[in-house]
């Protein structure tokens, strides 16, 4: 038989499981958010993935205090360091991706990239027909 104490200790593990799932789902869409970010400004990354940094009161673009999520991601622009990454979260909504300074990719390419344009010949039929009909038995 259930008593009371019994009720209470299970409603509070399945709001602390209620709950962690909740924080995943806020996670995954803090990540995707990340992936899109670093997508757009043509960075990678690293690790696929973003860690709970703290949860605080923060002031959002109103000025109210409310609670929100700061993850913490790593990324790289030349594939040789590591640059850290914040993005803030009230609720499912993100408030704002902040990232280190990094140094902007170097272009090995000349400015005047040159340009190779086809050569337009006119070749006459029998001319091609005497050339091309000596490679047949």
């Amino acid at each position: 038989m259930l008593t009371l104490g019994n009720i209470f200790v299970l409603m509070l593990l399945a709001t602390g499981g209620a709950w962690l799932w909740h924080n995943h789902g806020l996670r995954e869409r803090a990540l995707e958010r990340v992936k899109l970010h670093c997508t757009k400004l043509g960075i990678e990354l690293l690790d696929g993935n973003v860690a709970l940094k703290k949860i605080a009161f923060i002031k959002d673009a109103n000025g109210r205090r409310r609670l929100a999520r700061v993850y913490n991601f790593e990324f790289t622009v030349t594939g040789e360091s590591r640059h850290n990454g914040t993005i803030t979260q009230f609720g499912a909504h993100s408030a704002q991706i902040e990232l280190a300074p990094y140094p902007m990719p170097s272009d090995d390419t000349p400015a005047v990239a040159e340009v190779v344009k086809p050569r337009a010949e006119v070749i006459e039929m029998s001319q091609w027909r005497q050339e091309h009909t000596k490679w047949r038995p």
